[in-house]
């Protein structure tokens, strides 16, 4: 059989036709997104780059609460898009009660020096971070103790799912769920959620030097902006918060002690927090916070958060540094905890310089959208489809034959279309034992388009 032509088919109308589709010939853009050239830092293993197909199951499983024990939590449970992937709740709700710590913000997460996770950076990498909170009690329930099954059993469960033999099998080869590959894709969709487009992106580009007022910010933003910069004591008393969150992915130092704030959620005292998530994103577009702030949500507003560094409540065991003052000489008194003296109006300036840091198209761009519908169901895959002109299998006649790669043994719907829009309701086709999908007709078709569907609910 000769082939005189492959090519994908494309499915657009079967995307828009239906809720809840996730159309494989169409992926989102995750790989290739535009990241500016003055962003540095990037945690991205290189056994684990960002691919379209890839970032897409993760998507799938980020929003999937059947990845819990009792499936009411998902991930975005706790990381919601429209709160910058964080919880506007001082605790998240897990299966079996609320999380120890205040959920993290997720944006930009991929951008950061720091290269462990978690507020105590117990997780030595994003890959390694994604499944702990599903192996958690409280919060999703597979921990294998206290009566809960254990990550096998979830395995076990998303293994038997259809709909996701059909998506391991795209991205893998193989319909085979493992942990490594469900904290693959995990961690492939956390990495490319990014938000580049503040208003701080759009007057650094412009700036001449970064450290120049921006033309597009006010005069209260720019001042803001000096402050944040410019360490404290130096001239015009600055802050000094960029030693601890640099410009310009404001993430964090990987060499912080805690930050004064020691307060548990379970109550007594916690020393153990050094990391946080990059200030991108720190408010929404209105100014209001995408808090509360700090792992036990104990700062409701940015002007809260400033108060706190103006005036560091204590020297206690770990703090960072450069929140207090040099190691006392022998015999003299303890040293004391930084005091920024900041006047009411530059703490108000730092507010207005970090609310230039909030984007706008991770709140509404669908990539980053939960693909389920109210019901937590997917409804349509759509599969590439192969399609080449040769001798049919009975050895007679030219034929057009139609081939994707599928799960063995499962049905799928191959629809035809004569115009991109109206497509017909497809004859079932079962995958071989090898899984592919295989479908032979006449030569001279009336149908231009093709496509192989995979529908759960069939």
């Amino acid at each position: 059989m000769k082939t005189i032509f492959s090519l994908l088919i494309l499915a657009p109308s079967v995307s828009q036709a239906q809720d809840a589709v996730l159309d494989l010939t169409r992926l989102h853009s995750y790989a290739d997104q535009e990241v500016p050239a003055y962003i540095a830092p990037d945690n991205t293993p290189a056994n684990n780059r960002i691919t379209d197909i890839g970032a897409t199951l993760g998507r799938v499983l980020f929003y999937d609460k059947r990845l819990s024990r009792n499936s009411t939590v998902s991930c975005a449970s706790c990381h919601q898009q429209e709160n910058a992937f964080g919880d506007p709740a001082i605790a998240s709700q897990g299966v079996a009660g609320t999380t120890g710590r205040h959920s993290m913000r997720l944006i930009n997460a991929r951008f950061s020096t720091e290269r462990r996770f978690f507020w105590d950076e117990r997780a030595p990498t994003l890959e390694f971070q994604t499944t702990e909170p599903i192996q958690d009690h409280i919060e999703m329930g597979f921990s294998g103790a206290d009566g809960d099954p254990d990550l096998g059993a979830l395995v076990t469960r998303i293994s038997e799912l259809e709909l996701y033999q059909v998506l391991f099998t795209a991205v893998y080869g193989s319909p085979e769920v493992t942990e490594l590959r469900m904290q693959r894709a995990l961690a492939q969709f956390v990495r490319s959620i990014q938000s580049f487009d503040s208003k701080y992106d759009r007057g650094l580009v412009a700036a001449p030097n970064p450290n120049a007022d921006f033309a597009n910010f006010t005069a209260r933003e720019n001042q803001g902006k000096r402050l944040f910069m410019a360490p404290p004591g130096g001239p015009g008393g600055g802050a000094g918060c960029a030693a601890c969150h640099q410009a310009p992915t404001f993430d964090i130092d990987p060499n912080t002690g805690h930050n004064g704030v020691t307060g548990s959620l379970g109550g007594g005292q916690d020393f153990t927090n050094t990391r946080s998530p990059s200030l991108r994103d720190v408010v929404a577009a209105d100014g209001s916070p995408h808090g509360p702030f700090m792992h036990d949500g104990s700062k409701e507003t940015l002007l809260d958060v400033i108060n706190h560094y103006n005036a560091i409540p204590a020297v206690t065991p770990g703090l960072d540094r450069r929140l207090a003052g040099p190691p006392p000489r022998p015999g003299d008194p303890p040293p004391q905890a930084q005091r920024l003296n900041l006047s009411g109006d530059q703490k108000e300036s730092l507010v207005a310089f970090l609310a230039t840091l909030t984007g706008s198209s991770v709140y509404k761009d669908v990539k980053w959208s939960s693909p389920f519908d109210s019901s937590n169901e997917l409804s349509v895959v759509v599969l590439p489809t192969q399609v080449t002109f040769g001798t049919g299998s009975d050895g007679e006649g030219r034929r057009v034959i139609l081939r994707a790669g599928g799960v063995p043994r499962v049905t799928y719907r191959l629809k035809t279309s004569s115009d991109l829009e109206n497509w017909d309701e497809g004859i079932a086709v079962t995958a071989s034992n090898s899984g592919e999908l295989r479908h032979e007709m006449a030569a001279a078709p009336t149908a231009k388009f093709f496509c192989f569907v995979y529908s759960p609910s069939e």
